[in-house]
């Protein structure tokens, strides 16, 4: 469920660095996050050192420092593209379902294969912090972007009779106007060229996107309740040869739990983001 610095004054070799971006997904402050914590998939936070991954490169040659930069650079510009339009053509797809129906009853069907490919596609984040062209933890980006994956592949996908309600709409139309705002400011970023407009909105949108993403999970989720504690889903019983058990309605029911210390903790710390950005404030944030 969540993950910040800005980017316009970094070099494009430190930049190239920064720009896998991340879900995110509300969890993870800890991450916008899933761990349990692993589902607040409407939160989102930026790289945290633009030169995290130029660590060590002072042993290399500058030729290859400047090819490695141009290369990564190029790279992560594609994905932010390819992602940005990806979010694009599914916002384009809702509006143009509801224009055409009326009711976003069988939305998520119309554009679940869109959903799917691109949020899946996301796992590229965590590949990017491997290979070391995102300076940004492995663990962090991992639990970030599994929280999306858990909430599109566990949750809505697995549990049909939840896909057409209310609360579906509500976290998907968070997460696209999110994604397609941070995926547009990594790229304008990279390229050298951010609209003040597109800045404006990463840091303003959020305000009331997060709040409304993160209703709409746990109303999802809440909703799956019923039907999971029925058919016994993707729970272990005992007796088996393992000898261990889980059970996977107590397990959501702890996921919803923990968006309670996580959302306040990203939530607020996106808004003293919004004012170093937005508004020049020097913020000296305190170890608890």
């Amino acid at each position: 469920m969540g993950r910040l610095t800005e980017v316009a004054a970094l070099g494009s070799g430190a930049r190239a660095a920064l720009w896998a971006g991340s879900p995110p997904t509300l969890l993870l402050l800890s991450p916008t996050s899933p761990g349990c914590a692993a589902t607040m998939a409407s939160s989102d936070e930026d790289g945290t050192n633009g030169g995290a991954s130029e660590a060590g490169e002072d042993r290399e040659a500058p030729g290859k420092r400047r090819r490695l930069g141009l290369l990564a650079t190029a790279w992560l510009t594609f994905y932010n593209i390819a992602m940005t339009a990806g979010w694009l053509v599914l916002a384009i797809a809702m509006v143009r379902f509801y224009m055409e129906k009326g009711t976003h009853r069988g939305l998520y069907k119309s554009v679940q294969k869109t959903l799917k490919f691109f949020q899946t596609f996301a796992l590229l984040e965590i590949v990017h912090c491997l290979i070391g062209i995102v300076p940004t933890s492995v663990l962090v980006t991992g639990v970030q972007v599994s929280s999306r994956i858990f909430m599109v592949w566990l949750i809505t996908h697995s549990i049909k009779p939840i896909q057409n309600e209310e609360s579906v709409v509500l976290f998907l139309v968070a997460w696209t106007v999110t994604e397609i705002t941070r995926y547009s400011f990594y790229t304008f970023s990279l390229l050298d060229h951010l609209p003040y407009f597109i800045k404006w909105a990463r840091y303003n949108f959020f305000i009331i996107l997060y709040p409304v993403g993160v209703a709409g999970e746990l109303l999802t989720i809440y909703a799956a309740l019923p039907y999971v504690k029925k058919t016994g889903m993707f729970s272990i019983r005992l007796p088996n040869k393992y000898n261990v058990s889980f059970d996977y309605y107590y397990f959501l029911l702890i996921t919803m739990a923990s968006y309670i210390p996580l959302f306040p903790q990203l939530y607020f710390h996106m808004l003293r983001q919004r004012r170093k950005v937005l508004h020049g404030e020097v913020i000296v944030e305190k170890d608890d």
